[in-house]
């Protein structure tokens, strides 16, 4: 099982009807075939870390993560969901034993980065 944690909170000047279709949007990619599970909501850790929300998906193995990555339900989430965040933090584990996941993951991320350049905008306009 491959489990992708994020932290996140909205920018300011987004609106509550703006902040609901990101939820809805964040729950459909959850919702996706390749989804093993996911859920979004409140964040309840630390307010003073700054984050407000939270979305947890986990997929099976390598080939349901990249089934994931380029759904195009989630592809469209992203367009609704990047735009909108202010702070966002990643944190991806594994019980896969193989030494090599991590990289494996970096991989399939970095050929995501470079299919969809805009994707890549996006997610670097998001402050660190």
């Amino acid at each position: 099982m491959i489990v992708n944690l994020l932290r996140f909170r909205f920018r300011d000047d987004v609106t509550e009807d703006e902040r609901e279709a990101v939820l809805e949007a964040m729950r459909r990619t959850a919702g996706v075939e390749s989804a093993a599970f996911g859920t979004v909501g409140r964040d309840l850790g630390d307010p003073a870390d700054g984050f407000t929300h939270a979305y947890c998906v986990g997929v099976e193995d390598l080939a349901a993560l990249e089934r994931y990555m380029h759904d195009p339900v989630h592809l469209a989430g992203d367009d609704v969901i990047l735009p909108r965040l202010a702070r966002l933090s990643a944190v991806r584990f594994t019980d896969d034993e193989d030494p090599e996941t991590g990289a494996k993951i970096f991989a399939l991320h970095q050929a995501k980065l470079a299919k969809y350049p805009d994707w890549e905008r996006q997610l670097n306009a998001i402050p660190a």
